[in-house]
């Protein structure tokens, strides 16, 4: 399977959370960026191991979430590779990914 592709948004994403985290502590936004790059190494290896969401207008979205950092990359496992549509905080509100599907 091909590298999971970046939305314009997930990539914004990642950006704000981890120059968020390089504000608290330097290096810690580049341990957050190492994080999400890990995880979607997984999600490109056995994308269907990660489950799907309940929610938004399809069902076929995905949720994998980081270990150290309370975060969620939603994604949607297509044939040539998968699409992140989000990374979020796990405390946001869910609409947000639901509404980029």
């Amino acid at each position: 399977m091909a590298a999971p592709t970046l939305r314009a948004e997930a990539a914004a994403d990642i950006r704000e959370a981890a120059g968020w985290y390089e504000g608290e502590r330097p290096g810690l936004g580049r341990e957050f960026t190492r994080a999400v790059r890990a995880l979607l190494a997984g999600v490109e290896r056995e994308p269907e191991r990660f489950p799907r969401v309940v929610g938004g207008a399809r069902e076929d979205v995905r949720r994998a979430l980081l270990r150290r950092f309370p975060y969620a990359v939603y994604f949607v496992a297509e044939p040539e590779g998968a699409v992140v549509l989000a990374c979020l905080h796990v405390r946001r509100d869910p609409q947000v990914w639901q509404s980029r599907r």
